[in-house]
């Protein structure tokens, strides 16, 4: 397993779609998704990210916050917000923006909310969904993402399949018929994935932090190496010797790019990976353990109390995933 892929899974990603809009120029909106629009589509998350689809016409992007930094989308593109700021999106973001709250219509027999909203002029549809996911303050990737992420209908590769038959859903979506949202939810799920590899892909010289290692021959092979069996004895002298790098170069150049060393950041995602388990399976303490690489649930419990502040048993019954969607995680790398 590639460590990227490990890292969002363990995240737990879980797309949706909530809405269909349709606007003309002029026409300028702010706003942000609300746990109340999601409830209907996903379970509890403790965190959200909100993407917006352009299926028709045009619109420019600006997050709360970023200056007057504007994106510009057309047909076929797609804004994802990773923090999900109060953003402003429009025809033009000089006029004076109308509340999301304000215009957005309820759902009716099931179907999707709708928007239907602006002066008469050239029309823009989008199709606006989201992906809630667990940990995302404290999981290496999603933390460091930036404020909003563009993934252009013309960039073509791997993305493209998806992207054309993510436009086939939309318009089904459009034209309300039944089962349209659920494939769009799965494509969502893979169209984030493709976004943060393209945004691995364009990062700059120098740039540090989890993605940036991805791209280091030698700290991506430790990365790997540590996503393919964490539960493994891994030791600093058997890394180096695998990834063909002396002891005190690799752990300089992990800590320089990662902002831990190795085997911080392993015990760290060790954690990660159990508090995943423990949260989605009923599998024995001893049993996670075990897979996390621990020889023994006591040292797996002194190791998790630590980090989480209760030992397993306890953070599984009192966190309240299931009611709340809210869980407790430990201080993990950041960028």
């Amino acid at each position: 397993m590639d460590a990227l892929s490990d890292v969002l899974r363990v995240s737990h990603l879980t797309g949706g779609v909530f809405l269909h809009a349709e606007f003309t120029a002029p026409w300028c909106m702010v706003g942000r998704i609300g746990p109340e629009h999601c409830a209907p589509f996903l379970g509890p998350a403790s965190h959200l990210i909100l993407y917006h689809y352009v299926v028709e016409g045009e619109l420019r992007v600006r997050v709360a916050g970023d200056g007057e930094d504007e994106l510009l989308l057309g047909p076929g593109d797609l804004v994802l917000l990773p923090r999900n700021d109060i953003h402003f999106i429009g025809s033009d973001l000089g006029l004076p923006p109308v509340m999301g709250s304000e215009i957005i219509q309820p759902r009716k027999d099931g179907s999707l909310y709708t928007i239907r909203h602006g002066g008469g002029g050239p029309p823009t549809r989008l199709v606006c969904g989201f992906l809630g996911c667990d940990s995302a303050e404290s999981n290496p990737v999603i933390s460091t993402l930036p404020s909003a992420i563009r993934l252009k209908a013309e960039d073509g590769g791997s993305a493209e399949w998806i992207r054309s038959t993510f436009q086939y859903a939309a318009d089904e979506v459009a034209a309300g018929r039944p089962g349209s949202e659920t494939v769009l939810a799965k494509l969502s799920e893979l169209l984030f994935v493709e976004s943060v590899r393209r945004y691995a892909e364009t990062l700059p010289e120098g740039q540090t932090g989890w993605l940036a290692g991805l791209r280091d021959p030698y700290v991506a092979r430790t990365l790997a190496m540590f996503h393919r069996d964490v539960a493994r004895s891994w030791t600093i002298e058997e890394l180096s010797r695998e990834v063909g790098l002396s002891r005190s170069a690799l752990a300089d150049r992990f800590t320089r790019l990662i902002g831990a060393p190795p085997m911080h950041y392993l015990a760290n995602w060790r954690m990660q990976a159990a508090a995943q388990k423990l949260r989605n399976s009923s599998a024995s303490l001893a049993q996670i353990a075990d897979e996390v690489g621990y020889d023994s649930e006591a040292a797996f419990s002194r190791a998790f109390k630590k980090a989480f502040g209760a030992a397993p048993a306890t953070w599984r019954r009192s966190t309240g995933v299931v009611e709340t969607g809210i869980v407790p995680v430990p201080e993990l790398v950041r960028q």
